[in-house]
């Protein structure tokens, strides 16, 4: 018996293209048959977690037991960390299942979601799953246009996201911007602030938006142990906003679903500043060997505050990082995002920088030889 089991599905999700992670290297391994790769694709922390997350994690003894469903000593100790109440925070699995949540929870199709162009690619996905429509902004300077995302505010906006910094593009918003920005926004839609890097940025005109939180209803600022705490591969983030809006966000969260040697490494993590400072140094150095090598290559770059950055290679970008695999290098191309003739590049520690830089010197310059 035929059947077209795609006539089953809503109609937001027909149309949706799975998000690509970055290729993994074992994957890389079984293509080309090749060892000794490196992986600067993903914006993972190439130190890792600390030693003491590390032995957080082994002594983890409840793993025939569910979690805590409500996370409640991380909860305790991230309202510690940032000075709200614990009734203010969501758990999930990685920040990504927090903008889900607040997508799924107040968002309809008759909806309206407004991001920028060259913005994070969950926020099309989680639009596009719920059958909202997606006002997406021209970009201005490859990052946001605030007054342009402004404009597009109507009665039927609900959720608008703001990656700061961006991702992949590594531009940022400061203060005075993203106040003006919340003081002015309908309080019938929900401002998400996306801090993934937070912990990276070292500009003073930065903003902590967890500050605002009590003093604007309407935000929901998410946050992540994936990149400066290096728990990645264990999926723990979390949001911060009014108590009403992390009620509707629990609502409709699956149970249990953040596990226990992540809540044991999450909670550790927070309290080891020393292995935190490592990781913000290391990518400091790094940032600037990359940068470095760039301007030495006579490459445009744009500017990044995050672990990672976007360099114009003035020709495919995809046909450069199909090279790089041949020389043992992962990065990220970024045509999904609308930016072809770029490679966003995770900043890893100085022998992996160094490989890559070496890599692409030698792609880009057997290519002119060619040509």
């Amino acid at each position: 018996m035929a059947c077209d089991l795609l006539n089953l599905a809503t109609p937001g999700v027909t149309g949706l293209q799975p998000y690509q992670p970055g290729k993994p290297i074992e994957e890389l391994e079984r293509e080309l048959g090749i060892d000794n790769i490196i992986k600067l694709a993903s914006n993972e922390n190439p130190l890792g977690p600390g030693v003491k997350v590390k032995q957080a994690i082994l002594s983890t003894s409840e793993i025939s037991r569910y979690p805590d469903g409500n996370a409640h000593g991380l909860k305790m100790a991230l309202a510690k960390y940032h000075d709200v109440n614990d009734d203010q925070i969501t758990i999930g699995n990685g920040s990504n299942e927090i903008l889900e949540l607040i997508t799924r929870a107040i968002t309809e199709p008759q909806h309206e979601i407004i991001f920028s162009d060259h913005a994070f690619a969950v926020y099309p996905l989680v639009t596009q799953a719920v059958g909202a429509k997606a006002i997406v902004v021209p970009a201005k300077d490859w990052g946001h246009d605030i007054v342009a995302m402004q404009a597009a505010i109507n009665k039927n906006s609900r959720v608008m996201f703001i990656a700061n910094p961006n991702n992949p593009t590594g531009t940022w918003l400061n203060k005075r911007t993203l106040r003006t920005l919340l003081e002015s926004s309908p309080e019938h839609m929900v401002i998400v602030v996306d801090e993934a890097y937070f912990e990276y940025v070292q500009e003073d005109d930065y903003p902590n938006c967890v500050q605002w939180v009590n003093e604007f209803p309407h935000l929901l600022v998410t946050r992540t142990f994936s990149k400066a705490f290096g728990l990645a591969g264990l999926r723990i983030g979390y949001g911060i906003s009014h108590k009403d809006i992390a009620d509707l966000m629990n609502r409709v969260r699956q149970p249990f679903n953040v596990n226990n040697p992540a809540l044991s490494a999450a909670e550790t993590a927070l309290a080891d500043s020393e292995h935190l400072q490592q990781s913000v140094k290391l990518n400091q150095t790094g940032m600037q060997q990359l940068t470095s090598a760039f301007d030495r290559m006579g490459l445009q770059y744009i500017p990044s505050v995050g672990n990672f950055i976007c360099v114009d290679v003035e020709q495919s970008g995809m046909e450069i990082y199909k090279k790089l695999l041949h020389e043992g290098v992962i990065v990220r191309p970024v045509d999904n995002y609308g930016m072809p003739n770029h490679l966003r590049i995770t900043i890893g520690l100085e022998e992996e920088n160094e490989k890559f830089i070496n890599a692409l010197d030698k792609v880009l310059t057997g290519i002119n030889a060619v040509s």
